[in-house]
């Protein structure tokens, strides 16, 4: 089963939109080390960059709309994700308990929707 392991933390700890602190080549690092543990459970993935660099595209009653940043303001930004392979959710919550986190903040874990046969994502 393909899971989406979707990281949520404050950018301002790791320096801001620009992810330049002290704390961001801390943890940079373990992200590295965490990627070669997965092995074969690791689809994909990757770091994103801040909020300032956000565009957003709304729709409402048909009309779409632009926007700088996220939609949703939180004290939690989406900093980046993992998509996994993994046989349940169990081992997919096994795999979200190591990923590394700078201070406080949240892995969600989402399963994705599966294709029809003869459909690749």
């Amino acid at each position: 089963m393909q899971y989406m392991l979707l990281i949520y933390e404050s950018e301002e700890i790791f320096g801001g939109p620009e992810k330049t602190g002290s704390l961001m080549a801390e943890v940079g690092p373990k992200h590295f080390a965490f990627i070669g543990e997965m092995g074969a459970a690791r689809l994909g993935g990757g770091g994103l960059k801040g909020t300032a660099f956000a565009t957003t595209v709304r729709s409402e009653n048909g009309k779409q709309t632009i926007h700088d940043g996220p939609f949703a303001e939180t004290k939690e930004q989406l900093g980046g994700y993992y998509l996994i392979d993994v046989p349940d959710l169990d081992a997919a919550i096994a795999l979200a308990r190591r990923v590394p986190l700078g201070r406080d903040g949240a892995i969600e874990i989402r399963p994705l929707i599966p294709l029809p046969p003869g459909v690749t994502r």
